[in-house]
């Protein structure tokens, strides 16, 4: 008895061994004939095989991009014109089934996949939306990579089914708002945007709403913020963005939108005030020290203007821009003062201060030329020199009541 069960046991055994090594050798024929036929590009004869490798166990073959490679055979097969329509809709009947067995088998790829289903569900099945959207929207969700090619999808799907009663108008620009932030020297995402509100100022009420109704959020916030700026609503884009960098105080584009909105505003202390918080933010930029520059210059306390000019030349000092405008100081202060001599001194001092800026080359070397041209009617003259007693070389201290905050000289030519 004992030998008779042994017997049937090793038989066993044995029997399913043989039909392991089959099946294993089954694939390998299968996948060897699928990869032939599709490396010549018969993808007619390639496709029985592939679904067979598919149907079983794929494992194996995962490095040699089995589910891509079929795809590829039922997308081709799917758009060629020697396919019959009674053979597309088997292809429609099976395409979603493979999108699932390449999910099981690739999981860290289901966001992709779940993508090219539910782009299969919009434009081979024409499913219902409220089938394909949940779809996209759990793709993009899985994955963060995702190409903007399916996010835009969604979009459009959000856009042609916009209704009363749901809210994908507002879906679809808070998701090409997102595109626009992550691409922004891609204009098709802001014209999207514009395109599907009546005009700029709905859409400001728009993404007003959507903060109003959760006003703790950060996006929200700097989604209204931005579309103020674009709208050039610059005094209703001060609360969010207000809000913002109270919030997140470390944040610098918050800081960088809200002082340049204070200076569109001409609100030269607050806009003051948040250039200093760029300046200790980034102590190295050179930006914020021309920024806050200007906006002295425009209150007329040119020496604290040129400290700040001054440190932007420190941060770069290729950069001829603050040069530029530490000649304009010298001019503006000339302009406050009465025409005399010392003021020709001061003007003389600004064509020189322009000349060095317009010596080191860039983008504003052009515009400081221009000025020494304009103001060789303002400096001093031959005779100016002459009757004074002034000769080449000499220096010419720069003072007086008006000019007490320059503290320079300059050389008789």
């Amino acid at each position: 008895m004992k030998r008779a069960f042994f017997y049937i046991v090793f038989s066993t055994f044995v029997l399913c061994s043989y039909a392991d090594i089959k099946a294993q050798n089954d694939q390998m024929v299968n996948f060897s004939l699928f990869f032939e036929y599709h490396k010549n590009k018969d993808f007619v004869s390639a496709l029985p095989y592939g679904w067979k490798v598919i149907n079983s166990d794929p494992k194996q073959f995962l490095r040699f991009k089995i589910f891509p490679k079929v795809e590829e055979i039922l997308w081709y097969l799917h758009d060629s014109s020697k396919v019959s329509d009674k053979e597309k809709l088997a292809l429609n009947d099976t395409i979603i089934y493979f999108y699932d067995r390449a999910i099981k088998f690739e999981p860290e790829l289901e966001g992709f996949y779940t993508a090219r289903k539910a782009y299969v569900h919009e434009t081979w099945l024409k499913s219902d939306p409220k089938m394909i959207i949940p779809l996209y929207e759990y793709a993009i969700e899985k994955d963060k990579s995702l190409s903007t090619f399916y996010i835009d999808r969604l979009g459009i799907i959000y856009v042609s089914n916009a209704a009363d009663d749901n809210d994908y108008k507002l879906k679809a620009l808070d998701l090409y708002s997102k595109l626009s932030e992550a691409e922004p020297d891609n204009p098709l995402w802001v014209q999207k945007l514009e395109s599907i509100a009546e005009n700029i100022l709905e859409l400001v009420e728009i993404t007003k709403k959507a903060w109003d109704l959760d006003k703790e959020n950060l996006e929200k916030a700097w989604k209204y913020a931005s579309t103020c700026i674009r709208a050039q609503e610059y005094e209703r884009s001060k609360q969010p963005l207000e809000f913002l960098v109270q919030k997140s105080p470390e944040v610098i584009n918050y800081w960088k939108q809200l002082a340049s909105v204070y200076d569109k505003l001409d609100q030269n202390d607050n806009s003051i005030r948040a250039y200093k918080k760029l300046i200790d933010l980034q102590p190295d930029n050179r930006d914020n020290y021309v920024n806050i520059a200007l906006v002295y210059k425009r209150i007329d306390q040119l020496s604290v203007a040129r400290t700040y000019l001054y440190k932007a030349m420190n941060a770069d000092a290729n950069w001829e821009y603050p040069v530029l405008l530490e000649g304009q100081l010298y001019e503006q202060g000339a302009r406050a003062c009465d025409f005399d001599f010392m003021a020709k001194c001061v003007y003389l001092l600004a064509v020189n201060t322009y000349r060095k800026a317009s010596s080191m080359g860039g983008q504003y070397a052009s515009t400081a030329a221009d000025r020494v041209k304009a103001l060789q009617n303002s400096i001093p003259t031959k005779e100016d020199y002459f009757f004074r007693k002034m000769k080449s070389g000499d220096t010419i201290k720069i003072e007086g009541a008006c000019y007490a905050w320059i503290g320079k000289s300059v050389i008789v030519p």
